[in-house]
């Protein structure tokens, strides 16, 4: 995982620098940020798992899996492990130790690879690479 980071640190060095000021303000905002992502996947993961739970229990499961099948199973899975990922980072993010920066980046790939398996190829580029711009530009700031 060290390798790619280095890569994608050197495409990143390419590109202009964000100012101090707004990396200031990012280091500050990142662990925020995390935690109101987690406090907002909390509903929705509750959502997902109680309305698999509704059509187990009224003897809909046949129609609901068959339905949403291995697309309900990759949104559960890549949900639940990415709140976990986001959760272990927010204390480190606090911290400013590179554990939190690592936990943040785990979840940024995560996120593309669900992306990438619900294809949603052109938004989960975009949003990936502009993720990885910004805690790359930060990156410094976590020892």
């Amino acid at each position: 995982m060290k390798k790619l980071i280095e890569e994608i640190d050197k495409y990143v060095r390419r590109v202009p620098a964000l100012p101090e000021n707004i990396k200031e303000l990012l280091v500050d905002f990142a662990p925020w940020a995390a935690l109101l992502s987690v406090v907002i996947a909390i509903p929705a993961v509750l959502s997902i798992l109680a309305t698999s739970s509704y059509y187990g229990v009224y003897g809909k499961e046949e129609y609901f899996f068959a339905h949403w099948g291995m697309r309900f199973t990759l949104i559960v899975v890549f949900l639940v492990a990415n709140l976990v990922l986001r959760s272990l980072s927010i204390k480190g993010l606090f911290a400013k130790s590179i554990k939190g920066w690592n936990f943040l980046f785990y979840s940024i790939l995560l996120y593309f690879v669900y992306a990438i398996f619900t294809f949603n190829i052109v938004g989960g580029t975009i949003g990936t690479l502009i993720s990885l711009y910004l805690i790359f530009q930060i990156r410094e700031s976590y020892k």
